[in-house]
């Protein structure tokens, strides 16, 4: 299982302001479904980040994922 990107933050998530924290994650689908154009499910049954936020309502849409999280699995790197 890749437990770190090429970056060093947790998860297969493309570069950014947020991932996802593998060994938090219960693979609970929320994230995925309040916002599929950001996260999708990895080889390993994880969610992960597939498109950073560029706009301001992407940005509201991941931070509404991440409030959602009951797992607190969504990191958000503040970049």
């Amino acid at each position: 299982m890749n437990k770190e990107n090429e970056n060093g933050k947790p998860g297969q998530n493309v570069a950014g302001r947020f991932s996802v924290d593998l060994d938090k994650c219960i693979d609970c689908d929320l994230c995925r479904d309040i916002a599929p154009e950001f996260f999708a499910r990895d080889d390993d049954g994880y969610s992960k980040i597939i498109k950073q936020p560029v706009s301001a309502d992407e940005l509201e849409t991941c931070i509404e994922a991440m409030d959602s999280c009951p797992v607190s699995a969504i990191i958000d790197n503040g970049e």
